[in-house]
This record gives structure tokens, sequence and C-alpha cells, in this order.
């Protein structure tokens, strides 16, 4: 290995911050199962964190320009698995979010997302135009499209969400003119009522009862009411690993997925969820700062699609737990349970250090 890339270019405050909220997580999702049906899935957690740190080691030292040459078909490769598993997922909840292959499941959704850093970052970056055309918008669009329509049918409209951020933040970059946006704004306000109309019950109940849950409190309210009373209940230093009533007395739904920041700031309280916040916080700007120092326009590309989903995450999650958003069934990356997730996070996480090894070589 040359010595321009090397192990000791990895950005190692990038890769703790990442440990520490991953370890985090561990021990969150053993504080809420405790004692559940749930019971020992943070081994199954440990497992997953462990793949994902070997697969974010190998895509570290993997140049990321041959990963982007194969973006077409690793992009057809996910179209194909999202129209499989409408056909054959597994159907939960009359949902079909899952291919199980044995005895393990996995949402090829997370996938599609790293389909699609990848497909923009190609495309920005071998075009390197200074202005977004039209024609330009217009196959950004439907590169998006396609595999939102695809999510959001299983239905999973939140996992689909998580595209926009990665398609707004190249189209940004890449020097969308402003009418553009402003007509891409109109058009989706205007498409809000046919939203809308193929939404499920379930769905159309969240967005209407999230600023006003008390008007449902034993159905469309519930998750969102216990969970601010959790993260209330938390105060200024917690109750204790283990100790969250609304947590341990199973008020909270789903507090290893969905919710697990809530059950986190019940038991850790404010200055639990300023520490948690503050490592997101610095890991996100990691990711701006080896944007800023990519050798190239492809590995800029790469690393603010990363930055993008990442931060949308993020902000969705905490803002749904404390009633600012709709529930939206996003998780919160590396601490909420689910292998998925987790093998996203680390491989895209492996791609930005790819990306950092690599900002000295021409």
């Amino acid at each position: 290995m040359s010595r321009l890339v090397s192990w000791r270019d990895s950005d190692w405050v990038l890769l703790s911050v990442l440990a520490l909220i991953a370890g985090m997580g561990i021990v969150q999702i053993y504080s809420t199962t405790a004692g559940t049906r749930f019971a020992g899935v943070q081994i199954k957690q440990i497992y997953w964190v462990l793949l994902g740190i070997g697969l974010l080691l190998i895509f570290s030292f993997y140049d990321y320009h041959d990963l982007l040459n194969y973006a077409p078909w690793f992009y057809f490769v996910v179209l194909c698995l999202l129209a499989g598993t409408l056909l054959l997922g597994s159907e939960v909840g009359g949902a079909r979010r899952w291919i199980r292959v044995g005895g393990f499941g996995f949402q090829v959704s997370e996938f599609a997302k790293l389909a699609i850093i990848f497909l923009l970052a190609r495309f920005f970056g071998e075009s390197q135009v200074e202005e977004v055309s039209l024609a330009d918008l217009w196959k950004v669009t439907v590169a998006v499209g396609i595999p939102f329509v695809l999510i959001a049918v299983q239905p999973d409209l939140g996992t689909a969400l998580t595209l926009v951020p990665i398609a707004l933040t190249a189209l940004f970059l890449a020097g969308l003119r402003l009418r553009f946006f402003a007509a891409m704004v109109l058009i989706g306000v205007l498409a809000l009522p046919v939203a809308l109309h193929f939404m499920k019950p379930y769905q159309k109940a969240r967005i209407s009862n999230f600023l006003n849950p008390e008007q449902d409190p034993k159905h469309s309210g519930y998750q969102v009411l216990q969970s601010k009373i959790a993260v209330g209940s938390g105060q200024l230093w917690g109750k204790g690993t283990a100790q969250g009533t609304q947590t341990q007395l199973r008020f909270l739904p789903v507090p290893h997925t969905d919710f697990i920041f809530a059950a986190y700031a019940e038991e850790h309280g404010f200055f639990g969820v300023l520490f948690a916040l503050l490592l997101y916080f610095i890991a996100l700007l990691r990711l701006v700062y080896n944007a800023q120092t990519a050798s190239d326009a492809a590995g800029m590309f790469l690393v603010t699609g990363v930055l993008g989903v990442c931060t949308f995450q993020v902000l969705v999650n905490v803002g749904m737990v404390v009633g600012y958003l709709p529930v939206t069934g996003i998780p919160l990356p590396l601490m909420s349970y689910g292998g998925s997730s987790v093998v996203f996070t680390c491989v895209a996480m492996g791609l930005v250090n790819s990306v950092r090894i690599r900002r000295f070589v021409n």
C-alpha cells in the first residue's frame, strides 16, 4: 500500500465518534428490552455492528472511484430487488419491506439510499457543470423517483423520504437554479393532495395528529404523547439505565427502534441528550470537512450525499420523538436497533473514509 493510501490517514475523530454512538445504542437497546419478548436483541445488534465495522474497513481501503464505475449496475440491481420485495417480500403488518434469506432478513430500501448516492456522485462528478440544466434535473428526478415510488408503495414512506435530501444536496452543490428549486417546491405542494389520496389510513392519521396528539390519545396520538412524557420525565440527569418508568413499564412503544431516543432521554436526562446530540453534531461536522477536502468532485458529492441523508435521519427522528414532526419510522443512525440500517451507515461511513484516505491522491 502506498504512503498516500494508509490507515494513518483515516478520520479517527469520525470513527471514534461513530464507535461511541454504536456502543451507546447497544447499551440502550439492552436497557429498553430487558424483561420483554425482545430481550437479547442487543446481542444481534452487536453482531450487526461487528459486521458493519468489517464492511467499513473494507470500503475504506477500496478505491471509491472503482465503485462509482459500477453505480448504474448497482442501481439496476437495487431496483430489481425493490420490485422483488413487493412481489416476494415478507409481509408484516400489511407491509412488504423485507427479503428473508434463511433466518436473516434485510431491508432493500436501506441500500437504495446507497445506490442513489453512488449514482449522483458519478453523474455530477463526471459532468462538473456550473449550473444544473432542466435536462439534468429531469434525469435526477426520474432516477430518484423510481425507487422512491417502489419504496413508498411497500408502504414505507419514511425511508422513501430519505432519498430526497440526497438528491437535494447534490442538486444544490451542482448549482440548481433558484427558479428550478421554486418550481420543485410548488410541484411538491400541489402533489400533496394526490399523495394523501394514496396514503394508508394510519399514515394520514399520523400527519393530521402530530401537532395535536391529544385529540386521539389512545390511538394515533399515543406514541407521540408517551414519547414526550418519557423525554420530559428524564429532567436534567435522567432516571438511570433500565430505570425509566415509561420505558420499563412498556408505555413507550417500540423503544428500541423508532423511539430509542425518547427512552435514552428518560434514562439519561437533558445532559445525556446534550452529549448524544453533540456526538452527532461532531460526526456531521467531520462529514462536512471531509467533503471540503475531497480530492475530486465525485468524492465531494459522495460524502455530501451521506451527509444529507444522515442529517435528515437525525433531525427527523429527534423531531419525531418530541412531537415536532410526524411519526415516520426513520431510525436514528447507529442507535436504533436494525441490521440493515447499521450496515448502510457503516458502509456509507467506510466510503467517506475512502474519500478521506485518498484526499492527497491526484
